[in-house]
């Protein structure tokens, strides 16, 4: 009796060690390497939380400083250790852009640093990603520029597009009244930053969430919870179907 006891408490301790256990997920790590286009926001933040709701745990880390542009992180100015970062080998996906007027003004200065960048990053055994940034507020007609810079450096190295900038032009096709731009024309607002952060998911994972809160908090060293943005209904399902449409699969 004490037998079948002794094997009842063990089967009933399995039982809910596994229905309470979490399910274990995949994970990538990614590093961002950019400037404000990347820190505005929390954007490496919001990546993250968004794949919470999937199988893969997107854990992003970043090497940033403002107005900064692909040259400055490959000689490694202003105080940054993009290379060195990558050189360490910790990550499975490198995402860079340059800085917002270079593919316009200087794409040559892309297509060379972004070519090196990329050849790093693949002899770490990781995957580039091109962030493709949009065009400012006031000369949307640029867009097609910068597309066709980012175009050519991803052709050139065989690195992955995250369309950014179309997606934002989209949206703003189906929702003129959004601000996804800041009062300056050029940095993204909130909404811009929730918009870029779904096309990094979706380009990365290959798919996005059925559905996502409107609040977003994450927490600080010492477990307190801070908000980083809160976006609306509308907004975010407008998002889910303006990236699903043109961004269809993984990268």
């Amino acid at each position: 009796m004490r037998c079948r006891l002794v094997v009842l408490g063990v089967f009933i301790f399995q039982f809910f060690a596994v229905a309470n256990a979490s399910p274990v997920k995949d994970t990538l790590r990614v590093l961002f390497v950019g400037n404000s286009y990347t820190y505005y926001n929390n954007l490496i933040q919001m990546v993250s939380l968004i794949s919470d709701s999937l199988d893969t745990k997107l854990i992003c880390t970043k090497s940033t400083v403002g107005g900064t542009n692909l040259g400055e992180h490959w000689k490694e100015e202003k105080g940054l250790r993009s290379k060195t970062l990558i050189q360490q080998g910790r990550y499975d996906i490198v995402v860079f852009h340059d800085h917002s007027l270079r593919p316009i003004e200087a794409p040559d200065s892309l297509w060379y640093f972004g070519g090196l960048l990329c050849e790093l990053i693949k002899s770490k055994q990781a995957r580039p990603f091109l962030y493709n940034t949009w065009a400012r507020e006031k000369n949307p007609e640029l867009q097609p520029v910068i597309n066709r810079a980012y175009e050519q450096l991803a052709d050139q190295c065989g690195a992955a597009r995250v369309k950014v900038g179309d997606c934002w032009q989209e949206f703003l096709k189906k929702m003129p009244q959004a601000a996804l731009y800041s009062s300056d024309g050029s940095h993204p607002s909130n909404l811009g930053t929730f918009i870029a952060a779904l096309c990094f998911v979706k380009s990365i994972i290959g798919k996005l969430p059925a559905s996502l809160p409107t609040v977003y908090n994450y927490f600080d060293r010492d477990g307190e919870t801070f908000r980083i943005m809160q976006v609306s209904k509308e907004e975010i399902a407008l998002g889910l179907s303006t990236i699903n449409s043109l961004i269809p699969q993984a990268l």
